[in-house]
């Protein structure tokens, strides 16, 4: 399963600092506004410890990791709902992605220039928020003209509902509040699905602090997390002046003492790749074997039958059974062969619900 999260951000708020903290790719970081014009596309692996302790008691030829697909988009300014800035071409890439990641400066620093003059977060989250309002509502407004009249005919039941749904949302839109915020039922939300709105995609707000803030955060910080805790959103505290150390440390024991003498027990990074997995409820399964060990990703509640289908479409079509051992089984009885001694290999049909963690062998027919 690809995951896209884009980095979205008023000009100089560390975005691309950010990015190239945390991607195998490499954004250009300078103090003036629109230094990233094109979305630089940069790819994290996620990191999880167990598929190392499985890895030590397989021998595996080969590790693989499941990974994040990160996108600094350029810095937006108001007035990029009428193409002010980098416009449209910004709101396209936000479009494409799975969830955003705001990152919203919450530290002082006259050294570096800020695109309106003074820190203010709450200021720098409405900007936008509204251009992304502003954006959705055209996109609703669209819709709404093309399928009125066949909805108000009476020959189009699902034109008339899908009608009342996007008036719903423009109702919302139009009191200034982001569409994920919406109370509407779940069956309703599916009329409007294809339009991809903007303000309906998961949020993290990555409040961007200065160093010694890095674990309890700041003013700053509180100003955001009162300001969103009415949204369907998660905040994350990081110093990306932190990141930008780490990522130049070359060796894994250079980093965790790096760490520990800040005073943190887990890189921001790890923790942003955590905070975004939960976002967009994803677990991760395992395939194990001599060849090698694998991470998967897939959505929470995830059947069996569609899990295999991350592999390969044809482990779906020709899906026989799966044999699961859970993770802690594993660990604890040191291998396959002896978890299925002392039963705890498990054979499980289409209806299964795929569990995090879950080691699995998928038996299939085409």
């Amino acid at each position: 399963m690809s995951l896209q999260c884009g980095i979205v951000g008023l000009p100089n708020v560390g975005k691309s600092t950010l990015f190239n903290a945390v991607s195998s790719a490499k954004a250009q970081a300078a103090n003036f506004p629109f230094c990233t014009i094109e979305p630089n596309v940069g790819t994290i692996t996620v990191p999880d410890e167990r598929m190392n302790k499985l890895a030590e008691l397989v021998n595996p030829q080969n590790i693989i990791p499941t990974t994040i697909e990160i996108v600094d988009i350029a810095g937006l300014v108001k007035g990029a709902s009428n193409n002010e800035g980098l416009g449209n071409q910004f709101l396209g890439n936000i479009r494409n992605t799975n969830a955003i990641l705001h990152v919203l400066r919450c530290f002082d620093d006259d050294n570096i220039i800020h695109v309106d003059g003074s820190v203010n977060p709450i200021r720098d989250k409405e900007i936008i928020d509204t251009e992304l309002q502003l954006k959705d509502l055209e996109t609703l407004e669209a819709r709404i003209s093309k399928i009125a009249k066949q909805a108000r005919t009476g020959g189009d039941k699902d034109a008339a509902k899908t009608l009342e749904v996007c008036e719903t949302y423009k109702a919302h839109l139009l009191q200034g509040k982001n569409a994920r915020t919406i109370e509407i039922e779940v069956e309703k939300k599916e009329f409007v699905k294809d339009l991809n709105l903007l303000t309906e995609k998961p949020v993290l707000y990555v409040c961007n602090v200065d160093p010694d803030s890095s674990i309890n955060g700041n003013a700053y910080v509180e100003l955001v997390r009162n300001a969103v805790k009415d949204e369907n959103a998660e905040i994350l505290i990081i110093s990306a002046a932190i990141e930008a150390e780490i990522a130049e440390l070359e060796s894994y024991e250079d980093r965790k003492i790096f760490l520990e003498e800040m005073g943190l027990n887990q890189s921001g990074v790890e923790k942003l790749i955590q905070a975004a997995y939960k976002l967009l409820n994803y677990i991760t399964y395992f395939t194990v074997g001599v060849k090698e060990v694998r991470a998967w990703t897939i959505t929470e509640g995830t059947k069996a039958p569609q899990a295999a289908a991350v592999i390969h479409t044809d482990f779906e079509k020709g899906f026989i059974r799966a044999e699961v051992i859970a993770y802690e089984d594993w660990i604890h009885y040191g291998s396959e062969s002896a978890c299925r001694d002392v039963g705890k290999l498990r054979v499980e049909g289409k209806e299964y619900i795929v569990k995090d963690g879950d080691c699995m062998h998928f038996r299939f027919n085409v």
